[in-house]
């Protein structure tokens, strides 16, 4: 249910991105480059949800993060770029959340200052597009804060192309397999 589009760049940056084959949504969207001594480095997760550190390491049996900390992580839809954050128990009264255009990221704050938290929307970035206040909505349910910003033209406009050439493209055969570059 699943088709995984696998992206070399030349600066050495890769990208991997997972989309639901039915809907065309994006699912997952994961960043990587080399590290300084040229080896591979970490994913990024830029979309979807976030990776358990040290799954299977010694250390995560010793000192580990609280259940109850706040989550935060990307959704997006078809129209919207949509952020969750798990875990945040307060009315939703209590949030604010404003853009910061000169330095091109979104803030949520509390009046109780219980929680702060600044993100940047790459994909704007990577379009070189403007934040736009009027295009920032959030809402609060289940212990859960959803922070929806509406998509540009322009970014749909991108994405409906890029949809109509990931159409075009033929699946690998042996997904699990290890994909050489030449």
């Amino acid at each position: 249910g699943k088709r995984k589009i696998h992206y070399l760049f030349e600066d050495g940056k890769e990208m991997a991105e997972e989309y639901d084959i039915k809907t065309g949504q994006l699912m997952s969207r994961k960043w990587r480059e080399k590290n300084t001594l040229g080896g591979t480095g970490k994913w990024q997760v830029e979309v979807g949800e976030p990776t358990s550190p040290l799954l299977g390491a010694l250390e995560s049996e010793l000192i580990t993060e609280s259940s109850s900390n706040p989550i935060f992580m990307r959704k997006d839809t078809l129209s919207s770029f949509q952020w969750r954050i798990r875990n945040l128990p307060y009315p939703k009264e209590v949030y604010s959340v404003s853009v910061e255009e000169e330095q091109r990221c979104c803030v949520i704050r509390t009046t109780n200052k219980k929680y702060y938290k600044k993100f940047s929307i790459p994909d704007l970035d990577r379009y070189h597009l403007p934040l736009d206040a009027a295009a920032l909505s959030f809402t609060h349910a289940n212990n859960t804060l959803i922070i929806t910003y509406q998509k540009p033209k322009e970014i749909l406009a991108a994405e409906e192309q890029l949809q109509k050439e990931l159409k075009k493209i033929k699946a690998a055969n042996g997904g699990d397999g290890d994909c050489k570059t030449q």
